[in-house]
């Protein structure tokens, strides 16, 4: 109850804020789920790419970026995730979609395959600062593009997330140690896309952003060990590693 609470006010909140662009932060009063045209058409730009960081941790799956996280993408995935715009929702999904169904042709399923999404969770305390689980909501609207799209799809919160820091202040060392044991399975849902495998679903894990990889091989590692398979994953942006001299 709390947390349907809490993502109703967010989502009040987002529609009295104020109709910026959320990418580049113009004054766009027709913008489509606060995204101007301009932005719009920058983000159908994008062509999902396979990535991966150096070095990769055991047990990240195939991962495919919509794009870097810089620019217009950033800006959109830091007001989606931190800065209280929830309907950014929509126009995220709809890219993160074509992202999930580049990942499944990738791995071998021909488009309109049987597709299952599992949204990496929030920790209950990230929930509760940005009221509601950003990727779970994220993870429902790409389900609806998924089948609109021609792509059975369904979405599985396979797993929950163990009370852990906040990534955005850690280092890669620190990110790994805060993932090993970040994750426990859910039975219930498990099972069901365990079952969804045995009659040819196609599992992707999703993220907003891909770092040092950590965090989804850790999602996959643990739901591999329960007995759950993950094929793929996608994230909306990759962030580009720099090697210190």
């Amino acid at each position: 109850m709390a947390g349907s609470l809490g993502a109703t006010l967010g989502a009040l909140t987002d529609l009295v804020l104020p109709l910026d662009c959320a990418g580049c932060g113009t004054s766009a009063p027709g913008a489509k789920a606060g995204v101007c045209p301009d932005c719009t058409t920058e983000l159908g730009r994008l062509m999902p790419y396979e990535t991966a960081p150096t070095p990769t941790p055991y047990g990240l799956p195939t991962c495919v970026a919509l794009g870097p996280y810089d620019g217009v993408l950033r800006e959109l995935v830091l007001a989606y995730k931190d800065r209280g715009r929830h309907r950014l929702a929509r126009p995220l999904a709809a890219h993160l979609a074509r992202g999930v169904a580049a990942c499944a042709v990738r791995l071998g399923n021909p488009p309109g395959s049987p597709v299952v999404v599992i949204p990496v969770p929030s920790t209950a305390a990230a929930a509760r600062q940005r009221h509601g689980d950003h990727m779970r909501r994220l993870a429902r609207q790409t389900v609806r593009t998924l089948n609109g799209l021609g792509w059975p799809a369904a979405m599985a919160v396979a797993a929950a997330a163990r009370p852990r820091p906040d990534s955005a202040h850690l280092t890669a060392t620190d990110r790994a140690a805060a993932a090993r044991d970040a994750f426990r399975t859910r039975p219930g849902p498990a099972r069901r896309v365990a079952a969804a495998v045995e009659r040819g679903a196609c599992v992707v894990a999703i993220d907003d952003v891909l770092t040092t990889g950590a965090t989804l091989a850790s999602l996959t590692t643990r739901l591999a060990v329960d007995g759950v398979s993950v094929h793929g994953a996608v994230t909306l942006a990759a962030t580009r590693r720099r090697s210190v001299a």
